[in-house]
Order: C-alpha cells, then sequence, then structure tokens
C-alpha cells in the first residue's frame, strides 16, 4: 500500500482526512515498512468504514491490519446509538469473539526438558482440534441456552475450572445481554458437540517459554518471569458464531436500505443499533461471546487434566482471557465528554489502562493484559494497557502478526510435513491432523509480529511486558 496516500502524524501514525461520504477521517498506527506491506484493500476497507451512520472519531486499523470481509482485520470503530449509530455483523466477524487465553503453568523450561513429546501427544488426544472437530460435551436445547447465557460462568458451575478463573476473564466470564432465542436453531444446531474444541484456521494451544522481559515490574504483577512455561489457548465461538455472522449479514444487506442506509460495500452490512435487527444482532452476537468463552474454560479444564498427568505440581493458573471480534457497549471520553459508545474490534484487542473499573483489583495498577498471539512458530507477546493506550482507539491494541500471504499462497509455497519437520529441527513440536492446515498457517504467511507490536508499543496502543516462544504447538 503507498504511504503517500496518508498524512503522516508520526512515525507511528497515519491520517485519511474526510473526503467524499467519509464522515470521520481513517486512522492506521504503523510504521511506514508495515504501510506498504499492507494490501490496498486495507486503505479501502478503513475508508468505507469511516463513511458509516454514527460513526464517532475516526475508522482505526491496527499495525496488523488486512483486507478482511468488510472491515479490515485489525478494524476498531465506535457508534453512538443516539446518533443514529450502527452495528455491524462483518465490524465483529464471523468468529465472534475469537480471543486468547493465557495460563501459567508454575514450572519452568528445564522442568519440561524431557517431557514435550508426551506432553504434545497427551494435549492432541484430549482436546478435540481441526475442521469439524466434535467434543464429548453434547448440549440438549435447556442446557444450549443456559451455555449462551452464562458463557465461562455456565462452564465454571458445571466443572469446568473454578471461580477464581471468572476474575481473569473479560466481563468476568459473562456476557450481559445475551438473547439465546435470537440464534438460529441452525446456529444452535452447528455447536451442540463443538464445545471443548479448538476448530482450524489459525487457532492453537501453544506450551510457550517466556525467553525475554521488558517490563519487569509489570511482568512481577503478572506472574511472569524469565524461563517459566505458559499455555495460550486461541480459539472462538466455532460453527455457531460463523452461523450468526452469515445469518445476520444476509439480513443488514437487505434491511440496510429500508433504514436509509447507504452502504459503499455490500459487506460492510450493519443496521441501526436501536433497530429491532440491530438489537437481535446484539442479543445474538452477546450469546456468541458467551458461547467463546465457555468454550476456551472448558479447553482450559481439558489442559488441566493433561498437565496434571505428567506435571502434578503444575498450578495452570489464568493470566487473563480476552477477545478480539466482539461488539461493545463502553464509556469512552470523545470531545472532553464520557459518552456510552458500541465498539467494533474486529482482529483488535482490548487494552485498558490502569484503574480501569473493568480490571480485577489486582490488575489495576498494571493495566489489562494484551494477549498477542504469534504464528506457528514464532514469538508471541503479552503486553499491559497504558494510560496513553485508553486515549488511542478507544482502549485497542493490535491482535496479533497479521497475514501476509493467502491461505492459497501459502499452500502453493510449503508442504505441511516440511514445515512440521523444520520446527521439530527447532524444538518446536506440532501436532495437527491437517497437513494442508500447517501449511496454509506457515510462519512466513505471516507480518513479523516483532515489527507489529514494537509498532503498536510506539504508537501508544500498549506496552510490551514479555516474549515467549514455541515449545508444543497443537494446530488445527
Amino acid at each position: 500500500m503507498q504511504a503517500e496516500r496518508f498524512e503522516k502524524v508520526s512515525e507511528f501514525e497515519w491520517r485519511v482526512p474526510p473526503s467524499g461520504a467519509m464522515r470521520v477521517p481513517a486512522v492506521i498506527y504503523a510504521d511506514e515498512n508495515l504501510i506498504r506491506a499492507m494490501d490496498e484493500k486495507v486503505y479501502e476497507q478503513v475508508t468505507n468504514v469511516a463513511t458509516l451512520p454514527g460513526i464517532v472519531e475516526a475508522s482505526y486499523a491496527m499495525p496488523d491490519a488486512h483486507w478482511g470481509y468488510g472491515f479490515p482485520i485489525g478494524g476498531v470503530a465506535a457508534f453512538d446509538a443516539e446518533q443514529g449509530g450502527v452495528v455491524s455483523a462483518g465490524g465483529v466477524g464471523f468468529d465472534i469473539s475469537c480471543g486468547v487465553r493465557t495460563l501459567l503453568t508454575g514450572l519452568t523450561r528445564t522442568q519440561l526438558e524431557g517431557h514435550e513429546s508426551p506432553l504434545a501427544d497427551g494435549l492432541y488426544s484430549h482436546i478435540p482440534v481441526g475442521l469439524g472437530s466434535r467434543g464429548q460435551i453434547s448440549l440438549d436445547a435447556k442446557e444450549m441456552d443456559a451455555m449462551l447465557t452464562g458463557g465461562a460462568r455456565w462452564a465454571v458451575e458445571r466443572g469446568y475450572g473454578s471461580p477464581e478463573d471468572l476474575e481473569r476473564v473479560e466481563e468476568h466470564g459473562c456476557m450481559a445481554g445475551a438473547r439465546p432465542e435470537c440464534v438460529s436453531e441452525r446456529a444452535k444446531n452447528r455447536q451442540r458437540r463443538e464445545m471443548g474444541t479448538l476448530g482450524s484456521g489459525n487457532h492453537y494451544l501453544e506450551v510457550q517459554q517466556v525467553v525475554e522481559l521488558f517490563d519487569e515490574a509489570t511482568a512481577a504483577v503478572f506472574g511472569v518471569q524469565r524461563g517459566a512455561v505458559v499455555v495460550s489457548i486461541h480459539c472462538g465461538s466455532r460453527g455457531l458464531g460463523h452461523q450468526i455472522g452469515t445469518e445476520f449479514l444476509r439480513d443488514m444487506a437487505a434491511g440496510a436500505p429500508g433504514q436509509g442506509i447507504t452502504l459503499p460495500d455490500r459487506e460492510l452490512a450493519c443496521a441501526r443499533i436501536e433497530s429491532e435487527l440491530g438489537q437481535r444482532y446484539l442479543g445474538a452476537m452477546r450469546a456468541g461471546i458467551n458461547c467463546a468463552l465457555a468454550n476456551r474454560q472448558i479447553i482450559t479444564h481439558l489442559t488441566r487434566e493433561v498437565f496434571a498427568r505428567i506435571f502434578p505440581q503444575a498450578g495452570l493458573t489464568l493470566l487473563y482471557d480476552v477477545s478480539h471480534n466482539t461488539c461493545k457497549r463502553e464509556e469512552h471520553t470523545v470531545d472532553g465528554r464520557s459518552r456510552p459508545l458500541f465498539v467494533h474490534r474486529k482482529g483488535a484487542t482490548r487494552a485498558f489502562g490502569p484503574g480501569h473499573p473493568a480490571l480485577p483489583e489486582d490488575l489495576s495498577e498494571t493495566g489489562q493484559p494484551v494477549l498477542i498471539g504469534g504464528s506457528m512458530g514464532t514469538s508471541s507477546y503479552i503486553l499491559t494497557g497504558t494510560e496513553v493506550s485508553e486515549t488511542r482507539a478507544f482502549s485497542s491494541a493490535c491482535h496479533g502478526a497479521g497475514r501476509a500471504m493467502s491461505r492459497h499462497a501459502a499452500r502453493r509455497r510449503w508442504r505441511g510435513r516440511q514445515l512440521v519437520d523444520e520446527l521439530a529441527q527447532r524444538n518446536i513440536l506440532i501436532r495437527s491432523p491437517s497437513s494442508r492446515g500447517v501449511a496454509e498457517e506457515a510462519p512466513g504467511a505471516y507480518k513479523d509480529v516483532g515489527a507489529v507490536v514494537e509498532a503498536a508499543e510506539h504508537a501508544g496502543l500498549a506496552r510490551r511486558v514479555a516474549r515467549l516462544e514455541p515449545v508444543v504447538c497443537i494446530k488445527g
């Protein structure tokens, strides 16, 4: 993408002034190299979002931004319901509440030595993974609705984890305002046997070692030490979320003209927040968030069972669980006034700063852990929200490396078996049911995650705390 198309505000902030139908500017946080590496669709999509009714302040894109459905992946936008603002299924994405959860094992890399293969095999055999994977849990209609209402809290009540886990989950593990009756029977049927499963694509469970600390004081509060072993789980709402997105995108596209909404791109399908359709989507989407929170909670329980067999001394306490495909009603200060806004984060992570009332008391001084997943075979990062980050893009930060190459192009360039062997030479064990899936998720198909998080830090979106390297990766 041509950097010359933007006004350079700083080394890490680029702006497109409003023109034509744009109601607000478009802003991308990145350095020049990342800007130039982005595909042209990012420019088109971030400026298209700026045309939507009721948008506030700016249409934002994170350093890992790339082309998505309607909104760019890495896109952030907030809308004011009182100004006719909209909610967009494309601004949330198909994998509702896809997110990352990181667990502290209490183990060191030295203690893990020699147990990598049994651990990899145990996790792979115990946690269903891959396209269409099914778990041991089967939900009837009553339990399905209870799960969609209760989220991770529902899972804990049924023995999957402990109440203490909920303190370290967004929304304390349960998204209010969920309306299971707004979720179609087809969506529910797709999810009936998918609880506690990782799925496919870029989803994973990864055993990682902490190799570098950038902020030792914050790391100490987080319980993160150099040489420690952690586990990160990346997945979302599986088939249910995808079905919700599919159905509401169709309904929103059909209903836009009747609500006086002109769409620059059909994929930006949306509805007025206060409309009947908008309210139905919010109710279904919140149910999708609870599905994802419950799913990660169940996978946490399964992971603990595997570790308990091999490392009885391991604790696997929860550091944090944060989503990156959501729309949430939040209070933000705009033009010196606090306003309730509906913040869309698509491939972007919430990054609340110190003292925010949504954070548990023991994280109040540090700010929220921001969990940035790398690609298979590359680093992941733990960051933290700051006072400055709350003034940038509605307290949002990047969520990962961001694709630099399509899945089709990746398959043409790499072979899964070869990648598995190459990573094994680096002492990284991969377990996956799909050689094709491994090729699609090749590390080289992604941007440099180190450059992405460095840009995020310099842009003031979040501050780096620790860098992690993979040891075992269970991949869909």
